[in-house]
């Protein structure tokens, strides 16, 4: 753990064992015993000894946050690319350096299995390809980082599941999120207990979606609307501060009649959730109001709010409590430095392939947040509260500590 303006951040694993190692870059000293001067940090591993990632999908994740984010990676580097347009990926491959002949579309898939480079197929395809591309990367041998949602179903999860742990392959799912600083703090603070027992989290996570013909429109490649879309995060948030499992669920849906673009997934859900300890999570999702992504997490003591919370950059952190003397609120603002979230994901799961360790998001995770959205359509369809089976300990479905 290490302080910067004022607010601790806890180093996960990877940044812990990073700041321990020998710096062969080390400079002397300029300043005097009286000042603080930081050692720079140690240099990123030489592109050979990183772990190599497939990119399969060139659309607009992949070309404008995951591909930029190799360069603040210490661990992971561009080894493929899988895209349908050769003309395209033979331009991103220019730009990264990827030799021409690690460029793969989608018949050619397989040949990855021979591709000594590729350490990591990184799935970025829409949610309805997610299964079959993760399944093919497993018995290709090859570990899986696959985007969220994890799939269209829990039955097409628990294939994923299955096909990697039947070729011994680690699958990760990239809720970049529990590795971003900001989130990494709330977490600490909810667990800490410094908000006093967890009563009531609330969060909204929505945007105004554009042209109806875009894939996520599509129930087949996106497997439903905002909820699987945007809502997610406001589940797997509630999830990760708490440490528990929803036992109930309840949920409303509305979409605009005549709009083109609900005429297959939904437009907004509002739902509500139940957690063992009494923690109520009451969260709005919706592809019709304008941007709006934030949480906020009550206790008996004080409050912490994200806002804005999902962005891949902007997060700002909020604490609220009685103030040691007077009246009002005292209101802290903590400041963390940003950090790339994908870099950060891709990062943890290079060490744990190397590590053999498994991963902070395996794919039960990414499961049990289908089993929720599950329930919660169930919930809507049915005007009626869901029940869920009861987990047995806190982070029931997470992997090793970030």
């Amino acid at each position: 753990m290490f302080r910067q303006g004022g607010a601790a951040i806890v180093l996960g694993t990877i940044g812990a064992k990073a700041a321990a190692a020998p710096n062969p870059t080390k400079l002397p000293k300029l300043l005097a015993p009286t000042e603080n001067e930081p050692d720079p940090p140690p240099p990123p591993e030489p592109s050979g000894k990183r772990v190599g990632y497939a990119i399969v999908g060139l659309g607009h994740l992949a070309l404008g946050e995951i591909l930029p984010a190799f360069g603040e990676s210490k661990h992971c580097r561009p080894a493929a690319l899988v895209s349908g347009d050769r003309a395209k990926a033979a331009a991103v491959a220019a730009h990264y350096g990827i030799d021409a002949r690690h460029i793969y579309d989608y018949k050619t898939f397989d040949r990855l299995h021979d591709d000594p480079d590729v350490d990591v197929v990184y799935v970025v395809l829409p949610n309805g390809l997610h299964a079959e591309y993760t399944i093919r990367a497993a018995q290709l041998g090859k570990h899986v980082l696959c985007e969220k949602p994890m799939a269209n179903t829990v039955a097409e999860c628990n294939q994923m599941i299955a096909a990697c742990s039947k070729a011994q392959r680690k699958l990760m799912i990239a809720y970049r999120l529990q590795y971003e600083p900001y989130n990494r703090e709330a977490i600490r603070l909810a667990r800490s207990g410094d908000l006093g027992k967890l009563k009531a989290f609330g969060a909204r996570n929505g945007q105004t979606q554009g042209d109806p013909k875009q894939w996520r429109l599509k129930k087949a490649l996106a497997g439903g609307g905002a909820l699987v879309d945007l809502g997610i995060y406001c589940i797997n948030a509630a999830r990760y501060l708490s440490g528990e499992e929803p036992i109930e669920v309840a949920a409303f849906i509305h979409s605009t009649a005549n709009d083109p673009r609900f005429s297959e997934v939904e437009e907004q859900v509002d739902f509500l959730m139940q957690f063992p300890s009494g923690m109520q999570a009451a969260c709005s999702t919706s592809y019709g109001y304008h941007d709006s992504k934030r949480f906020r997490l009550s206790g008996e003591a004080a409050w912490l709010e994200l806002d804005p919370a999902f962005p891949y950059r902007g997060q700002q952190l909020r604490i609220g409590r009685k103030p040691a003397s007077g009246e009002g609120e005292a209101i802290e603002t903590r400041v963390l430095g940003p950090k790339n979230h994908f870099a950060l994901e891709m990062d943890h799961f290079a060490r744990c392939v190397r590590e053999n360790r498994r991963p902070h998001t395996p794919g039960e995770e990414g499961m049990q947040d289908m089993k929720i959205i599950s329930a919660l359509y169930e919930a809507a369809g049915s005007r009626r509260a869901v029940r869920l089976p009861a987990a047995d300990r806190l982070d029931a479905f997470r992997g090793d500590s970030v």
